[in-house]
């Protein structure tokens, strides 16, 4: 039998596990017939894991009834209601969004090496369909042994952190957020794969020294990085790594990093707060490759094993006049 030609649907059918065969109307009758949940609450979780609705064609497989099915006993066994099943949902959706189209634009490169050798299927889908072939299992089992070390830090970091006994999800901590100098009119003199390689890079070296430290990068923005600690020591530590290796290189723009310390609000993996705010906005008043906190981070540091220099009074956007402080180890 002839090999079946690479197409589209075939790549579909291989990522998903299964070829499309439910439509829309015809995925409501099996959620009526077969599962203890309203149609409209199927449409609810497909559009909080980040869909649209496909329409009239068939765009549904047995895994996605299956999946309701855990939509489904998940509510049937009352552990969780349905609004904060909905917020799982919707941060599953949003973290494996951004993860899928980081794997795709990664392995892309690959494709293309692929095609070009001598190992050619005169398709990029031919290809992409080997990877997944060869990649998809492992890259799997990789994701959920990840999932569960996350998680495992995750909860070990709330106790750690000392929540308040009264909400679990605020806390204390030091906020750092560091920032490329200039980026906005550098890129606009340069190309877009030298762009590309600037943001990695800086992602890179920056989500290094957030780990190495014991810290959290809460999220990254292309031109910044925003990352979370116990305390201001190893806040600073990140600083001043990322000021060496970002700031250090001479084909990388300049850098400049705020710490802020103060209550957060820890929600949908984000962190929410004054401290969050004012840790940017410190990047706004400093100079380039220079560390600078506020008041309450440079009381927190030990005295002995760090200088603190208080600058003249300068307007911080929404926080009025600030007095900002030059920070570094003795």
């Amino acid at each position: 039998m002839p090999e079946q030609p690479y197409s589209r649907a075939r790549l579909e059918e291989s990522l998903l596990g299964a070829a499309p065969e439910l439509s829309t109307d015809e995925l409501a009758q099996v959620v009526e017939e077969q599962l203890d949940i309203e149609p409209e609450d199927a449409r609810r979780f497909w559009r909080a894991l980040g869909f649209p609705d496909p329409g009239s064609g068939s765009a549904f497989t047995s895994h996605d009834v299956d999946a309701l099915r855990v939509v489904s006993d998940l509510l049937s066994e009352g552990l969780v209601d349905r609004d904060t099943l909905l917020r799982m949902t919707r941060a599953i959706g949003s973290t494996v969004s951004r993860l899928a189209e980081w794997e795709v634009n990664t392995l892309v490169g690959r494709v293309e090496e692929l095609e070009s050798g001598d190992q050619a299927t005169g398709s990029r889908i031919g290809s992409a369909l080997r990877l997944h072939d060869g990649v998809g299992r492992p890259f799997e089992a990789l994701l959920l042994y990840a999932w569960h070390r996350h998680l495992s830090a995750a909860v070990a970091r709330v106790e750690a952190l000392g929540a308040r006994d009264e909400d679990l999800r605020t806390t204390e901590v030091t906020v750092g957020f560091a920032d490329l100098v200039g980026f906005s009119a550098w890129s606009n003199e340069h190309s877009q794969e030298q762009i590309g390689r600037v943001v990695e890079a800086f992602e890179d070296r920056a989500s290094d020294a957030v780990a190495l430290h014991g810290g959290r990068v809460v999220k990254t923005l292309g031109d910044s990085v925003l990352y979370v600690c116990a305390g201001p020591v190893a806040a600073y530590d990140i600083a001043d790594d990322v000021v060496r290796e970002v700031g250090g290189d001479l084909e990388l723009p300049d850098v400049r990093v705020g710490l802020a310390t103060g209550p957060v609000q820890l929600r949908l993996g984000d962190v929410f707060g004054p401290a969050v705010n004012l840790a940017a906005r410190m990047t706004s008043v400093a100079r380039r490759n220079r560390i600078i906190a506020d008041q309450r981070t440079a009381d927190l540091l030990p005295a002995e094993q760090f200088q603190v220099r208080v600058l003249p009074a300068r307007p911080v956007r929404g926080f009025g006049d600030l007095e900002p402080v030059a920070v570094r180890r003795r």
